[in-house]
């Protein structure tokens, strides 16, 4: 499975009290390569788990890989804040569309439903994203 992993999937997947625990252990089970992912990312997971060697196991170990430089992408992020910023976009979900962007047979692996059905890579282009079941 080729993926882009997000916060959510990160602090779930570590968290076994996170409802979406079970999810993203069985996600997490299919990853045949690192899952994509920007530092922002590793940042808010290690600030909601209060564990940031949790979060650098889970790149030693292969399930993430950091694949993003953010001065090297300046204006689509700044475009990207600005054409989002009624939804008040963080810094991570920037990136993460532009990693979208960036490799296209990529779903975003993510908890954030809501926000993910708004963004938009390419101005206009839906982003595939694999979530946990809705109940």
């Amino acid at each position: 499975m080729k993926g882009i992993a997000d916060t959510g999937f990160l602090v779930a997947f570590a968290n076994r009290h996170d409802r979406h625990h079970e999810w993203a252990v069985s996600v997490a089970s299919q990853v045949t390569e690192p899952l994509l992912t920007c530092e922002a990312v590793l940042a808010e997971a290690a600030f909601h788990l209060q564990s940031v060697s949790t979060v650098l196991a889970m790149v030693r170990d292969g399930l993430v890989e950091v694949a993003f430089e953010c001065r090297e992408h300046w204006p689509q992020l700044e475009g990207s804040a600005t054409r989002y910023a009624d939804r008040n976009p963080d810094l991570a979900d920037l990136c993460l569309v532009r990693l979208s962007e960036l490799h296209p047979r990529h779903s975003v692996v993510t908890v954030d439903r809501s926000d993910f059905k708004v963004y938009r890579r390419n101005k206009r282009e839906m982003i595939p994203i694999l979530c946990p079941p809705e109940k």
